[in-house]
């Protein structure tokens, strides 16, 4: 018998007559195939960059928090120090008293020019530009400690010749309004990063749980699920903490209103993430995992957590601006934080008559860190919510 003789065909030229280019030689940016896959987070922070407000946010987000990890250090009085009652908000210009223009900024406090309203005859104020404070960076203060450790005096800016200083005006009781603030935003956040921490944890774990097992079990959690959501919440935030006693300590009192908190708002999360669970136990792949014989365990936290962590990181940014004015709420009524301590809710206790606001507008500056708070928040949610599901 003779051997057959196999030959490889030649290979495919172009017109020129040379060879066909391969899937080497294909050009930078053609295919993904060809440079490398994408992973997941990667294509996330493409998509978010591209949105102004989403970046927006996640600056404004990274400045509250940073912000208020150096509370003591950016602020630039003592918050407990008392000076005159509901001073107004001193000026701040780039100009020295003669009126030429200066690097070093000056601030001018408000005092009474002299004259007379023609009409009301009440004296006029204005920036007293006799005795003007020139403020610098990184100016020695009042004592505290760094992150509750470290001892300093160094604040980020204030005056050079230790005069008081009030961006932003006093209260009532001739306490710096931004300085407080700015402490104050420590309870603030951790109230809310808190909240939302111990119930996003809560409400996914019953979510997926109820979701993925079903039966008898998700009929009994569905209908505790709607027995805590069917409480009038203000009421009843109102009524537990009106528990706790006045006497009883600040760390006490604020573990207290964080578990009230807690306890009421993860049901709303549970629903959701439950709703997005019995989606995706339909998937082919959950549905392949479980005829190989993958334990609940690994199916809930290899196929299915994965897949609802998008929506629980945008329901996460959503949530804190809604604690954020709950506490705020809750403090103006004077159930959420007591003093000593400070928090934003506590600050607007004092705007709560209109001959105040209408006297001192100024009082109202807190207000300021909460809408900010709120919109930073909402942005880097929006620009989350798009940059996760863009369809």
């Amino acid at each position: 018998m003779s051997e057959i003789k196999h030959t490889a065909p030649p290979l495919p030229t172009d017109i020129g007559g040379g060879p066909a280019p391969t899937t080497e030689t294909t050009p930078t940016g053609v295919s993904a195939r060809f440079q490398g896959n994408e992973g997941y987070a990667t294509l996330v922070w493409r998509r978010f960059r591209r949105s102004v407000m989403g970046m927006i946010g996640l600056v404004l987000v990274v400045t509250l928090l940073v912000m208020a990890v150096f509370g003591d250090f950016f602020a630039p009085m003592d918050p407990k120090r008392t000076e005159l009652p509901f001073a107004p908000p001193d000026v701040i210009a780039f100009e020295d008293p003669a009126g030429n223009f200066s690097l070093v900024p000056y601030v001018y406090p408000i005092g009474e020019t002299g004259d007379f309203d023609p009409i009301t005859f009440q004296p006029l104020t204005g920036a007293e530009k006799d005795n003007p404070t020139p403020v610098g960076l990184f100016i020695k203060g009042h004592n505290y400690r760094l992150l509750g450790l470290i001892p300093l005096d160094i604040h980020l800016f204030g005056s050079t010749d230790g005069r008081p200083i009030h961006l932003l005006g006093t209260d009532k009781f001739g306490r710096d309004i931004l300085s407080r603030g700015i402490v104050g935003s420590q309870i603030s956040l951790t109230i809310a990063l808190v909240v939302v921490a111990i119930t996003t944890v809560v409400g996914s774990l019953v979510g997926i749980a109820s979701g993925y097992l079903g039966g008898q079990f998700d009929l009994w959690v569905q209908r505790f699920v709607e027995f805590v959501l069917a409480f009038p919440q203000l009421p009843l935030y109102l009524a537990l903490t009106s528990l706790i006693p006045v006497t009883a300590p600040s760390n006490i009192f604020i573990a207290f209103v964080i578990g009230v908190m807690a306890v009421l708002g993860w049901a709303q999360l549970s629903r959701e993430v439950r709703s997005k669970t019995l989606s995706l136990a339909r998937i082919e792949y959950v549905r392949a995992a479980i005829a190989v014989g993958s334990s609940d365990m690994r199916i809930i936290t290899r196929h299915i957590l994965p897949n609802v962590l998008s929506h629980v990181i945008v329901a996460v940014t959503l949530a804190v601006p809604s604690v954020v004015l709950l506490e705020s709420f809750l403090g103006f009524l004077g159930f959420a934080v007591k003093p000593p301590l400070i928090s934003w809710g506590l600050m607007l206790q004092d705007t709560g008559t209109f001959s105040v606001i209408g006297s001192y507008p100024w009082i109202l500056s807190p207000v300021i860190f909460v809408l900010i708070t709120v919109f930073a928040f909402n942005a880097l949610g929006d620009g989350l919510r798009d940059a996760i599901d863009p369809y």
